[in-house]
């Protein structure tokens, strides 16, 4: 059941207990038990909202940074990545491989908000070596949840 339950609810979690019981095929109070479990063990970490900024008036830029560091001896990459993490303008940090060790996400009102937090924030950092920043011209599909979808027309052609 847990399985399931995760994949359901990351795609719809507003969906309801009820609902969830009847996909699942449990009663209520055992889906009610289980997200509490699950939520106690870190495993759902938070619910979020996907919003398509881009259909507000409210300006938003989202940038991608990749950070090259010098991993700290006896804690890797954890270290450097926490003080990152810690700054409220970060939205995600992922340790990554390729060229660079880290990929930091942010989102502000403007792109030079941006340039202020790289170069006065992050690039300052004693561990970081490098950074590239790479701004976000348009969102196609994020969280599994295509923006912008093309409706197809489904009536069919009658021709004489």
């Amino acid at each position: 059941m847990r399985e399931e339950l995760l994949s359901i609810i990351e795609k719809n979690s507003r969906i309801d207990l009820k609902e969830l019981a009847i996909l699942l095929g449990v009663e209520e109070i055992d889906v009610a038990n289980e997200i509490q479990k699950l939520e106690e063990e870190g495993i759902i970490c938070g619910y979020h909202t996907l919003i398509n900024w881009d259909k507000t008036s409210i300006d938003k830029v989202s940038a991608l940074i990749e950070v090259k560091v010098t991993p700290q001896r006896g804690q890797g990459f954890d270290k450097i990545a926490e003080r990152i993490y810690n700054y409220p303008e970060v939205r995600a940090v992922y340790l990554i491989s390729g060229g660079y060790d880290l990929l930091v996400t942010l989102e502000e009102k403007t792109l030079r908000e941006i340039a202020n937090f790289v170069s006065d924030k992050l690039s300052t950092l004693d561990s970081v070596l490098s950074t590239a920043t790479h701004f976000v011209l348009k969102k196609y599909k994020d969280h599994g949840t295509v923006f912008d979808k093309k409706h197809r027309d489904e009536r069919e052609i009658i021709t004489p």
